[in-house]
């Protein structure tokens, strides 16, 4: 490898200042506070199964479900750390039931929103889990924080990504000017710049979804995961079905190989399971950015409005054209002739 080709985090984001909504250099001081905690948070899940980080914490969140130890840890350490950056006001946690608003930094304009640690009922079993992130900024900086400044619609975020901590550790991101992917060299302590420009196939060969709940699907959906396994030359079809039941892990194969991730409405959760201001934003923001789609089933992620900071969604994202397919049918408006 010839080290004079590798470009840093921090170099890409100084050489690409000029493309950022501000020029003071605001959004490279979250970054770099986001890129120190997931380091912290890599370093902990990599000995997770040396000390006792594993298991329960023996606390549940606002949505009910148990939290994991490493979650509590991680959600404790990026607040820490974004807190101490000096540009954030206000974050929102996946785990934490109300806004956190930032001692001493009520005039700053930017917002941060997280799942400090996407995946965590895979902790124990040592399967890709990751952090996912979105920053918006406030819609009136003159006035005090509230919380109607995190109720944004997704379309205006100023960036978005997340790191996954799997076989290496990465960084994907985009601040709306493409994505980028960047991968942890354990042996400098740097992200470096391992994909860039990532773009996501038109159609792929692989769907994801939690086949478990089949019956609970919307016609729709069954149609389409039928229409997915289905035998056809032409269209190279069946489709692999690969699910690991971690929104982190799926999506970013999904992203880079090609392919659509599901998680439809069902009779026991109309709304769907994934948050949309800590999950589905952030993946609709990138898997847009990359040349795919993102849809609740009935409009696309990013221009829904959101009414509450734990709202959920239904979500289908991935490769645009089995997006668009799989919203047709959902929606009955499947051609006939496509099936022939």
């Amino acid at each position: 490898m010839s080290y004079s080709k590798v470009i840093t985090l921090e170099q890409y984001i100084v050489d690409q200042q000029a493309l950022y909504k501000d020029a003071q250099g605001s959004l490279s001081k979250i970054f770099r506070s986001l890129e120190l905690a997931a380091k912290m948070v890599n370093r902990d899940v990599r000995k997770a199964g040396l000390v006792d980080i594993l298991g329960n914490q023996g606390s549940t969140n606002i949505q009910g479900e148990e939290q994991k130890k490493l979650d509590v840890i991680a959600n404790d350490i990026f607040i820490a750390s974004l807190s101490r950056s000096g540009e954030v006001c206000m974050i929102i946690s996946e785990e934490n039931d109300d806004v956190y608003y930032v001692e001493g930094a009520e005039n700053e304009k930017y917002i941060v929103a997280m799942d400090p640690l996407d995946g965590s009922s895979n902790i124990d079993v040592n399967a890709s889990i990751g952090t996912i992130f979105s920053i918006y900024t406030r819609k009136n900086p003159m006035s005090k924080p509230t919380v109607e400044d995190c109720l944004q619609k997704g379309k205006h975020q100023v960036a978005a990504g997340y790191f996954i901590y799997g076989s290496s550790t990465m960084l994907v991101y985009s601040t709306g000017v493409g994505v980028n992917g960047f991968t942890l060299d354990d042996s400098i302590q740097e992200f470096c710049l391992s994909h860039p420009n990532i773009q996501t196939p038109a159609d792929g060969k692989i769907f994801s979804v939690n086949e478990g709940n089949l019956e609970d699907f919307p016609q729709g959906v069954q149609d389409y995961i039928s229409f997915c396994k289905a035998k056809d030359k032409a269209t190279n079809r069946p489709y692999s079905a690969r699910y690991i039941g971690s929104l982190i892990a799926d999506f970013h194969r999904n992203l880079l190989k090609g392919g659509i991730f599901i998680y439809p409405p069902t009779e026991k959760s109309p709304n769907g399971k994934l948050r949309l201001m800590y999950e589905c934003n952030t993946m609709a923001f990138l898997v847009e950015q990359a040349g795919g789609a993102a849809s609740t089933g009935t409009e696309r992620v990013l221009d829904v409005k959101p009414t509450e900071l734990h709202q959920r969604v239904p979500m289908f994202v991935g490769s645009k054209n089995m997006v668009d397919l799989a919203v047709a049918m959902l929606n009955e408006e499947f051609a006939t002739a496509v099936l022939a």
